[in-house]
């Protein structure tokens, strides 16, 4: 590691598109249409995880039912309206080198991608004062306060100890005992000593994680590293975290929404929409799973949400213990994104990339979302962690001021006066309960991880969190729909 790029510090930016048209391809099939249907296999939920499970077993000749509780498919893969007919992303956004399968998706679907904008300059704003850094800066460019080399350092023992990771099996790494047995905070304080190299790991957890550093274990993050990959290439930090030759170098034209949208079309009234799982009943003669408006009765159920939420779903005979621990210990992380469209992206013409890193506002990361053309400027900016929660009883008016406030800070007045805004909550959105994906803290992995993609009788489990490779991203949502199809296959 020769040099820290922006996303080495935190993550990056976003895109916007003009894809609320697309909405209106989706098959007007609702889940009230019908009281009673059967098939050979009910999907719970119509993100990438379930809709790719669904395409596979249809290939394969089984027919299926996929039950969606919202009224539209992709679950966290979402279009943020933003209120004059376009979009930008409200949830996940990007792609880079060894996500092969959501890459082949996303080319069977016929979606364009293009690079993630990342020239200039990135804004780190810190103990009140405002700097700029290179987006591939050498460690000698930068103030010695920033505690870069410490990082550097600590970041390097990280990659180490994650290669001895079994990717998508982290409790039998031959430390997880020690490393499940403490949080990432505490690991980072015992491995740095400078207060700026300490800021950037929290930060680090803080944007791809959306928790703070003391709410994961180290055994977490060491998979979340690991998984960085793919079979041929093994994890590591910097794919992980860059830009430029890593997990977010790459941007959807249109949106990535746009590929669960034509996969649910290509689908069709498989998908029903409005639809939430209340109860799955297994029995020796099959399954019931019981929806708002529709009973479907199956050979074999695939519940492809993160564990959090699928908590919520009665499941008779109840399930094994380590599955219900399990998933009364996967939390997902706080985060919402907030959005400011203006005439043009300004910060461009400033040799600014857009992207910035802050200790204090509401707002701890920003990216550029302006669309591939820069026609107009969007800024987007994550309000993670405890910063969201401190505005639950907030009223709008008031967040959308305080995330302003950040975008001023960091980027000047210009900043401060968007011809248009808009925001995603995700932690209070009742079907995801958060993003981006579900975290472990201390003890979890190692006493309940097995459980974590292990057939309950009928029911087998798919979603992100289940992925060995790209765990917290669409690759691994992908991945993990198509290993499932080949799991419930195999059991037929």
């Amino acid at each position: 590691m020769t040099g820290v790029s922006r996303r080495r510090l935190l993550g990056t930016g976003a895109l916007t598109a003009a894809a609320g048209a697309a909405m209106s391809a989706l098959p007007a099939s609702s889940a009230r249409a019908a009281a009673a249907v059967s098939a050979d296999v009910v999907i719970v939920g119509a993100g990438l995880a379930g809709l790719t499970a669904a395409r596979d077993l249809v290939a394969a000749g089984r027919s299926v039912i996929v039950l969606e509780a919202r009224e539209r498919p992709g679950g966290r893969v979402y279009g943020l309206p933003l209120g004059d007919g376009t979009t930008s992303e409200g949830g996940a956004e990007f792609i880079g080198p060894t996500q092969d399968r959501i890459a082949a998706l996303t080319k069977e679907m016929g979606v364009e991608t293009f690079p993630t904008y990342n020239t200039g300059k990135n804004v780190y704003y810190r103990n009140g004062r405002r700097s700029l850094y290179a987006t591939d800066g050498i460690l000698g460019a930068v103030p010695p306060d920033w505690g870069v080399v410490d990082l550097q350092l600590a970041l390097l023992s990280l990659g180490n100890m994650a290669k001895e990771v079994p990717v998508g099996e982290p409790w039998k790494a031959p430390k997880a005992e020690e490393w499940d047995s403490q949080t990432f905070h505490t690991w980072s304080r015992s491995h740095s000593l400078s207060n700026g190299a300490r800021f950037l790991m929290d930060a680090f957890i803080s944007s791809t994680l959306s928790v703070r550093s003391r709410d994961v274990s180290l055994l977490y993050v060491l998979n979340y590293v690991a998984s960085a990959g793919n079979e041929t290439s093994p994890g590591n930090v910097d794919r992980l975290i860059n830009t430029r030759n890593g997990a977010q170098e790459t941007r959807f034209a249109g949106g990535p929404e746009q590929v669960p949208i034509r996969l649910a079309a290509r689908l069709g009234d498989r998908v029903r929409y409005n639809a939430p799982v209340r109860r799955i009943a297994s029995t020796s003669a099959g399954a019931a799973v019981t929806a708002d408006g529709i009973t479907v009765t199956a050979k074999r159920v695939i519940v492809a949400m993160s564990p959090a939420v699928a908590s919520k779903i009665d499941f008779t005979p109840a399930l094994p213990a380590s599955r219900l621990q399990l998933m009364q210990r996967y939390p997902m992380g706080s985060i919402a994104k907030f959005v400011g469209v203006y005439e043009t992206p300004f910060w461009r013409a400033e040799g600014l990339t857009g992207q910035a890193i802050a200790d204090s506002g509401v707002i701890d990361v920003t990216f550029d979302n302006s669309p591939p053309d820069g026609s107009r400027g969007i800024l987007m900016g994550f309000i993670n962690q405890s910063n969201i929660r401190r505005l639950d009883a907030a009223p709008p008016e008031e967040v959308k001021a305080a995330a302003l406030d950040s975008f001023g800070r960091l980027f000047g007045d210009k900043a401060r006066s968007p011809s248009l805004t808009a925001m995603q909550r995700w932690d209070n959105e009742t079907w995801s309960g958060g993003g981006p994906v579900g975290v472990a803290a201390p003890g979890v992995l190692t006493d309940f991880g097995a459980a974590l993609r292990a057939p309950c009788g009928l029911v087998h489990w798919a979603g992100t969190e289940t992925s060995g490779h790209w765990t917290g991203y669409m690759d691994g949502a992908v991945r993990s729909g198509e290993r499932v199809a080949k799991e419930v296959g195999t059991a037929l």
